[in-house]
C-alpha cells in the first residue's frame, strides 16, 4: 500500500512540476498546427503519457529516491522529444 501511495504521490508531483508543457510536446503541437483547446488537450495528453510510461519503467527497474526522480525526468524528456 505504501508503494502504491508513493507512486501516486510521485505522479502527482511530476504533473505539478511539469505544469508547463515540455518544449518537445510544444514542438509536436506546432508540427500538427494545433491551437486553442485542441493544443491544450494535446499537450496535457502528451505530458500524461510520458509521465505514466516513465513511472512504470522506473517501477520495473525498482528505482527509488534521487535515482528514480532523475530517471523519470530524463525519460519524460526523451519520451516527449520530437521524432526525426
Amino acid at each position: 500500500m505504501k508503494t502504491w501511495m508513493g507512486a501516486v504521490a510521485l505522479v502527482l508531483s511530476t504533473f505539478a512540476l511539469s505544469a508547463q508543457a515540455t518544449p518537445a510536446c510544444e514542438a509536436k503541437a506546432a508540427e500538427k498546427k494545433l491551437a486553442g483547446a485542441a493544443k491544450a488537450s494535446f499537450l496535457k495528453k502528451c505530458e500524461r503519457e510520458a509521465a505514466v510510461s516513465c513511472t512504470a519503467r522506473a517501477d520495473e527497474k525498482k528505482l527509488a529516491g534521487a535515482a528514480r526522480n532523475s530517471f523519470i525526468n530524463k525519460c519524460e524528456r526523451d519520451a516527449s522529444a520530437p521524432k526525426g
